[in-house]
């Protein structure tokens, strides 16, 4: 007999970091998952990534108290960023996109790089080939103040 899907959750973690405490422990406790296997399994399926890498992720959870969980690979704007090379600033001591796009530009990335980037995202995106993915992820660069140099 099939396992009766009880619910699903989004979370997004740092890959390679899931630890029981906020936001990650409360969100699973509610819902009846086992913390430290989900850490578990988690770390384990995302210790070949870039470490710290926010990994969105899609938690299935059963009836019997068990779980599936899918990842997806990390936000377009973290790809952009780290590939124009902003560095951390404001409060969380993030990199920070422009605050006035398309007055401002915070940094550049050339073509290959955005054709790296789409390629990588590809599976997560709504484009047929490589060259709408790209589009896709010009969208982005340009709504965060990146610019793009041929």
């Amino acid at each position: 007999m099939a396992k009766k899907l009880v619910g699903s959750m989004k979370l997004q973690i740092p890959a390679g970091k899931a630890n029981p405490s906020p936001p990650v422990g409360p969100a699973l406790g509610q819902r009846g998952i086992n913390i430290m296997e989900f850490c578990k399994a988690f770390n384990a399926r995302t210790q070949d990534m870039e470490p710290g890498a926010p990994i969105p992720t899609v938690i299935y959870y059963y009836q019997d108290k068990s779980f599936t969980m899918e990842l997806k690979t990390p936000p377009a704007s973290w790809y952009l960023k780290r590939a124009a090379g902003l560095k951390p600033v404001g409060k969380r001591n993030r990199p920070r996109g422009a605050e006035k796009p398309g007055r401002e530009v915070v940094g550049t990335i050339t073509q290959k790089q955005l054709r790296e980037i789409a390629e990588a995202k590809m599976k997560d995106l709504s484009a047929v080939d490589i060259e709408g993915a790209m589009k896709i992820i010009l969208g982005s660069a340009k709504s965060m103040g990146i610019e793009v140099k041929g």
